[in-house]
């Protein structure tokens, strides 16, 4: 798991009823009492327990306007060498809100299983990079930076390593999400909603922090890879609680 409770300084830039607009449009949406049953038979399990705790909340947020989101999405990352479908749900929380009017979130936490990394016996772990902003607006969902952790599929070094990775904290993976399908409420208690989304335009860096290994690797994984020659694309589901 990797965690940041700090808020980004490039975060928070959005105008915020540009996010309330695009989920209120989807909470008009009614369901039937049948339908609500058994779309809460179906939701997966969510758990509240990386949200940043309310004594976390920027200094003057009102944690009565504050609530968290837990988002699990799946889907297919395309980059470089790498084709391969996410069918395990990477795990994001977080916690937005307002201070003196203006939008401001906290990261939480994020885990991730391993992809396998095409035909090698190199494994990709999805990690978070260290900026985030979930706002949407008329351009796109949200912005997230991500490194992947490499390991190996088998043996001694299965474990992704704390090291060696696609991208670094100075040369992210960054994406700008752009919606597929729109906002729809799928239940109301609790309420979770869920959306589709892509960038198909990031560019790719170089492994880092991979020593000796770093050319062969690169090599392996079809590393860097320039903008448009890669796509990641997710089916997201994000459940939301109140702090009150």
């Amino acid at each position: 798991m990797t965690s940041n409770r700090m808020t980004s300084h490039r975060v928070f830039r959005r105008i915020a009823s540009a996010a309330a607009g695009a989920l209120l449009a989807g909470f008009v949406l009614v369901a039937t009492p049948a339908q609500a049953a058994e779309r809460t038979a179906a939701l997966p399990g969510f758990d509240f327990s990386a949200c940043p705790a309310a004594d976390e909340l920027p200094a003057g947020a009102d944690p009565g306007t504050w609530r968290c989101e837990v988002m699990h999405a799946t889907g297919h990352l395309r980059m470089g060498a790498v084709d391969e479908p996410l069918t395990e749900p990477m795990k994001i929380t977080f916690a937005e809100g307002r201070v003196d009017g203006e939008f401001r979130q906290i990261f939480g936490a994020m885990t991730a299983p391993s992809i396998r990394a095409g035909g090698t016996p190199l494994t990709l772990t999805p990690r978070y990079g260290g900026y985030s902003d979930f706002l949407s607006d008329e351009t796109r969902r949200g912005e997230f930076d991500l490194t992947f952790a490499i390991g190996a599929a088998h043996g001694p070094q299965a474990r992704p390593s704390s090291r060696c990775s696609v991208g670094s904290a100075e040369e992210a993976v960054h994406l700008v999400l752009k919606d597929t399908r729109p906002t729809r409420v799928i239940s109301k208690d609790p309420l979770v909603v869920s959306f589709a989304t892509q960038d198909a335009e990031f560019a790719a860096p170089g492994t880092s922090g991979c020593g000796v290994l770093s050319h062969a690797l690169d090599r392996a994984l079809g590393l860097p890879s320039a903008a448009g020659r890669n796509a990641f694309t997710m089916d997201v589901t994000v459940a939301i609680r109140s702090y009150t």
